[in-house]
């Protein structure tokens, strides 16, 4: 059991964490982000899950942890050393599609899927293509985001951006939104 987050880790999670280090990928979810997907995964039994940005699979790993044996999950990633370390530990779970692919394309590929859980983790899905997103989710379904507070990594003008974002979000009338001022900035809305 973990003491800061009240439940044990995920399995693959400290295989994950070791390799993610030593790849140098410095964007993963912080362990609290994770230990919240996880629990919102348990609440969509038999549920279709979408992560929108791999990295290196340790939100992955949480995320299939909340998940029962009836869900399934599609990750996708454009960076193929990246998502090579998830392939490495979570390949074998046979609700994980893994996918290497642009998310751009993906996402404009796949505009007629549902999903009852979606975790936006990259730009596309939450600056980008934000709309085809936000429709791909079931009635019920959570729209999960995170680092919406400044981050070290923003690039100059990313403030702007994430405000634009918050306020749209808000602005809409098919979503009930929450924006927890917890671990990195968390939004979490649901599909009315």
């Amino acid at each position: 059991m973990n003491q800061d987050i009240g439940q044990p880790l995920p399995a693959a999670y400290i295989s994950i964490d070791e390799d993610t280090k030593a790849s140098g990928f410095t964007m993963a979810s912080d362990i609290y982000t994770c230990s919240l997907l996880k629990t919102l995964a348990a609440a969509k039994p038999g549920g279709k899950f979408l992560e929108l940005g791999t990295g290196t699979g340790l939100s992955t790993a949480w995320i299939l942890d909340g998940m029962d044996t009836h869900s399934t999950l599609v990750s996708i990633d454009n960076d193929a050393r990246f998502l090579q370390i998830a392939q490495k530990h979570l390949a074998d779970d046979p609700r994980l599609a893994l996918v290497h692919a642009d998310g751009q394309e993906w996402v404009s590929a796949h505009l007629d899927e549902r999903y009852d859980y979606i975790f936006a983790d990259t730009w596309h899905g939450k600056y980008l293509l934000l709309n085809q997103v936000l429709d791909m989710l079931n009635p019920g379904a959570f729209y999960i985001i995170d680092d919406m507070l400044p981050q070290p990594n923003w690039p100059d003008g990313h403030d702007q951006k994430a405000l634009k974002l918050i306020e749209y979000l808000d602005s809409r009338k098919d979503l009930a939104v929450t924006k927890q001022v917890w671990a990195t900035g968390i939004i979490l809305a649901v599909k009315r």
